[in-house]
């Protein structure tokens, strides 16, 4: 054959329609599903590195545009010289937000996330978290957000070693990743990490401040974030353990062939599928000795006995439509299940795994009512949370509680419920008022409108419209303490309310912080009172946590009638109608009797109309309520609890105390009008 009948020039020409385009998406699900095999990542990321600017997400320019370590993921297989074993290098998974800091909403959800880093059981050792950073062991997470106060912007990753349970703490292996990266993207970097293992997958928090070394604003390339870091990670992991041989990756795909979950060699069966079917006749070309495809074959069989797929030939299935979506649940359901079994059996309770409840259907929206038993992250990334819940119906509860942060302490009694938007009666009068008025809303004009109306009613609409305002709802605070609300208050009320039901899922509501066995004796009122009172009463079961209950409710029953609170005539029992009032006054005096002896001063009970002023030294819960402890040079005080107080603490405070026991509170530096009523 002569060199120029040898010689070939490919011209490419345009991809059709037809069975010829199906042909050429075949051809390049091919390519990609060798490199899934290969060591490239699942279908779906292999689809996105190939346009990792596709998604927006990231500045295509910036900081580490031009480093080598972008294309680093691209880790083939390769023959080891020593072994001559296949060999890959390690894989490290690296999730990545951009997070904008400006406004005091902001900065306040900056570090409500610093606070869910820190939480207790994230450990080995189930202890709380403890953030580092380059040349410290115990970083002050506090002390980096008052840093970064004036950053415009902040990076927060979560990097996951595949092998990361092989280590005890992943502090070098975090260290040296950023030291590469302050290489890579030119800078010294200021940032803060904390390490979980409380998932399957061990994985590092980092927090990076937006800023360069220099001051100015740091802008990081697309491709770097997507691509480079993750590279430079799996760089230092393969360094740090050695390659991964050929033999490792089968043994990992074997034990996926029987998993009730979604695997890679789903995402493998899903990619070779045409019209939904996968036909398995041929190995591809790289498969040199078929067990690959043997997995694959294995697999489908897997699915075909559960139900997912139909064979449609020899080697051939049919891939049910909702197949990865169903995997995906099964997954997801086996964890909560382990995670379920896990929470009550290190709270030593017997519970049966039948009764346990996981998804509760809309047909089934009554209250969840029990004690919490753990309380978890659901989503590292976008920091949901989920409550385990032993209920008084005998039923274990995993609930779903989104990004609710109430208070629902382990030990505590809670109820929980779908979280419904709906208007506050307030907006609809407030709107009415303002309609009324040309937009404008006050208490005078409230009172005006409606005489029979008090000044304490018309002040809890002024705290309506307040928390609207830090919410950036639209309405507008006037010098005078007027308010301007715009005519479609209504709408953005509602859009607002409809916002925090999505973050929030649902609502919780504190019942009690004490047990039951500290509950059946307290000298305070009770949640076992409210249910024995109530016209009616919770369904309470005879097994589990519902038998515990009763038996609680009994003899708090009976302390009730020995304390001269209660009486029993034939099946029924008459409390006393001051029943309330006299358990609220002992539990306060006891309170108050302990807090004078700690502090040395006298306490002194609050009357109407009298002005209340001294420092606020910090909140004391009841199991009545929570209560402010102001304190000045002669005598200490309790008052009802608010959370505007929060922020005020270890700060001089004054109010007056109203008829109702609530106090309008005079905090900081106001403008001329009204104070604020709580």
């Amino acid at each position: 054959m002569s060199e120029e009948e040898d010689s070939f020039e490919p011209r490419l020409g345009r991809m059709r329609s037809g069975k010829t385009g199906k042909a050429g998406r075949r051809a390049l699900q091919s390519l990609l599903i060798a490199r899934i095999a290969r060591g490239g990542g699942d279908f779906r990321r292999v689809g996105q590195a190939v346009s990792p600017r596709a998604s927006g997400r990231f500045n295509s320019r910036g900081r580490g545009a031009r480093s080598p370590a972008r294309f680093a993921h691209v880790s083939g297989w390769s023959i080891d010289p020593a072994s001559g074993m296949s060999v890959r290098a390690r894989r490290v998974m690296v999730k990545a937000r951009v997070v904008k800091l400006t406004g005091a909403k902001a900065q306040g959800a900056a570090a409500a996330h610093v606070r869910y880093l820190q939480r207790d059981g994230v450990t080995r050792e189930g202890e709380e978290g403890r953030f580092y950073s380059t040349f410290s062991d115990d970083a002050d997470g506090k002390a980096f957000l008052a840093r970064g106060e004036g950053d415009r912007h902040q990076f927060r990753f979560i990097v996951s070693p595949e092998d990361g349970a092989s280590f005890d703490t992943l502090r070098t292996f975090t260290r040296e990743l950023m030291a590469r990266m302050e290489q890579d993207l030119g800078t010294a970097l200021e940032w803060v990490a904390v390490d979980h293992f409380d998932t399957g997958h061990p994985h590092t928090h980092v927090l990076l401040r937006g800023v360069t070394e220099d001051g100015k604003s740091l802008n990081i390339a697309g491709d770097y974030i997507a691509h480079g870091i993750r590279g430079r990670g799996s760089e230092i992991m393969t360094r740090l353990l050695g390659p991964q041989s050929e033999l490792e990756v089968r043994e990992s795909l074997a034990r996926e062939v029987d998993a009730e979950r979604l695997t890679k060699l789903d995402r493998d069966l899903l990619a070779r599928a045409d019209e939904h079917v996968a036909d398995l006749g041929q190995p591809a070309a790289w498969d040199g000795d078929g067990s690959y495809q043997q997995l694959l074959v294995a697999r489908a069989r897997q699915l075909e006995r559960m139900e997912l797929a139909e064979r449609e030939g020899p080697l051939a299935w049919r891939l049910k439509p909702d197949l990865e979506k169903t995997l995906a649940d099964l997954g997801r359901r086996g964890d909560i299940i382990r995670t379920m079994h896990r929470a009550m059996t290190e709270a030593k309770l017997d519970r049966r795994p039948e009764l346990f409840v996981i998804d509760r259907t809309e047909a089934d929206a009554r209250p969840v009512v029990g004690r919490v038993v753990q309380r978890g992250a659901s989503d590292d990334y976008h920091d949901r949370r989920f409550l385990v819940i032993d209920g008084i119906d005998g039923r274990t509860h995993y609930v779903e509680i989104g990004t609710n942060a109430e208070p629902a302490p382990v030990g505590s009694l809670v109820s929980v419920e779908p979280a419904r938007p709906e208007l506050k009666p307030a907006d609809k009068v407030i709107d009415l008022v303002a309609r009324a008025s040309g937009g404008i809303y006050s208490i005078e004009l409230h009172r005006a409108a409606d005489p029979s109306a008090s000044e304490e009613f018309a002040r809890a609409h002024v705290r309506r419209l307040e928390a609207l305002r830090r919410a950036g709802v639209g309405v507008e605070r006037e010098a005078d303490g007027s308010w301007r609300v715009p005519r479609d208050y209504l709408d953005k009320a509602m859009s607002h309310e409809r916002a925090a039901a999505r973050a929030a899922r649902v609502r919780i509501q504190l019942l009690a912080m004490l047990d039951l066995d500290q509950q059946a004796v307290a000298q305070a009122p009770t949640w076992l009172d409210r249910q024995m009172r109530a016209e009616a009463a919770l369904e309470v079961a005879n097994h589990g946590y519902g038998r515990e209950v009763r038996d609680a409710l009994a003899r708090r029953q009976q302390w009730l009638v020995a304390e001269g609170l209660a009486v029993v005539r034939g099946d029924q029992v008459e409390f006393r109608p001051d029943m309330d009032k006299v358990l609220r006054r002992r539990e306060i005096g006891a309170a108050a009797a302990r807090l004078s002896r700690q502090l040395g001063l006298p306490f002194s009970e609050t009357v109407p109309g009298e002005r209340v002023a001294g420092i606020l030294r910090r909140r004391v819960d009841l199991s009545s309520g929570s209560f402010a402890l102001v304190e000045n040079s002669r005598e200490f005080t309790l008052v009802p609890w608010r959370p505007v107080l929060e922020n005020q603490i270890g700060r001089e405070v004054s109010g007056v105390v109203r008829g109702s026991g609530g106090i309008d509170w005079t905090l900081g530096r106001q403008r001329s009008g009204p104070e604020i009523g709580m």
